[in-house]
């Protein structure tokens, strides 16, 4: 697979990464350990070297699945993990409370690098940013852990301008996760020119809109217990047809291009800027497949024009995040 480049940062990846985390939660499915291990490597074996995880995902079990998965590839692959919440607070709504104080970033790297079995963290993020903590002492313990050796990039997830190009001063960012699709469009107004002054790279989470622009969703598909998309306000039944706009626009272009809409929406993406790698998950090895064949998908400025130009026709229902969980995304 084609590799790029994550900004000026040196660190050079698959252009497609995986993300890990429904590898053992977040879509109500539980999926045999072993099978989740088979599909790791399978994404290896297709091309895929950027692989991220999380602290957060599955209370710690997915770091040590893909920390288990990845042994037989160290110095072959880069892993990514973050950091910032605290997984001892009693469960609740929505997300952990954010914790990125500088002892408590330390000593979620130290316990990262077990469940990993690595020596070094290759990328570590804020997972969200921490309004009690100054982004600077934030920046300043993963340039203490860089330092040490235990970590090699700094990277940070849904972080807003301002926090970005105050982080970047003390450590610089390698790479900024933000959720962007044809269906979330933001970090193109928002974060693009920044990314770009600073030679950050952009590594989007969710870019199949979390599997609805596969076309695989109808107005009146249920999701079984426990899977998030139960409560995102755009998968509600009162968004769902005007969302499906987004998909048919997909399904209409992907018939001429002779690909699959997920391969387009992923095509389209890549086409954006070439320093941003998205990371879709899956915990089906078809769907591996299909996503990773995204990356033979070539269109041209004329087609890129025209799918960008209608989709900004369109209009996105429903918030993106639950309300117990939209107050993590700090602008």
């Amino acid at each position: 697979m084609e590799k790029r480049a994550l900004g000026r940062s040196g660190l050079e990846v698959s252009a497609l990464g995986l993300g890990c985390m429904s590898l053992t939660t977040g879509v109500g499915h539980r999926a045999d350990k072993a099978e989740m291990i088979q599909l790791v490597h399978r994404a290896v074996d297709l091309g895929v070297t950027l692989f991220d995880t999380a602290e957060l995902y599955g209370r710690t079990t997915n770091e040590e699945l893909v920390g288990e998965a990845l042994a037989p590839y160290r110095g072959r692959v880069a892993i990514a993990t973050k950091f910032g919440f605290d997984l001892e607070a009693p469960l609740g709504p929505g997300l952990p409370p954010t914790n990125s104080r500088p002892e408590h970033i330390k000593a979620v790297a130290e316990a990262s690098l077990k469940r990993l079995k690595v020596e070094t963290i290759d990328l570590f993020y804020q997972h969200r940013v921490d309004p009690a903590v100054p982004i600077e002492e934030v920046a300043g313990a993963v340039k203490d852990l860089i330092s040490a050796g235990k970590v090699r990039y700094f990277g940070l997830s849904e972080a807003g301008v301002d926090t970005i190009r105050r982080a970047h001063k003390i450590q610089p960012v390698t790479a900024l996760q933000n959720e962007y699709s044809l269906w979330w469009r933001e970090p193109e107004g928002a974060f693009f020119p920044l990314l770009e002054e600073l030679g950050i790279g952009l590594v989007p989470y969710s870019p199949l809109g979390k599997g609805f622009l596969t076309g695989t969703i109808a107005a009146d598909t249920t999701f079984g217990a426990g899977d998030f998309r139960n409560s995102s306000p755009r998968f509600a039944l009162e968004h769902r047809q005007a969302n499906l706009a987004f998909v048919e626009l997909l399904k209409t272009t992907a018939q001429s291009k002779n690909c699959t809409p997920a391969q387009l929406a992923l095509a389209w993406i890549l086409a954006q800027k070439p320093w941003i790698v998205p990371i879709p998950g899956t915990s089906n090895p078809d769907r591996l497949a299909e996503n990773l064949g995204a990356a033979e998908v070539t269109l041209s400025s004329a087609e890129v024009k025209a799918i960008t130009g209608a989709a900004d026709k369109l209009k996105a229902e429903g918030h993106r995040y639950s309300e117990a969980n939209q107050k993590y995304i700090n602008r």
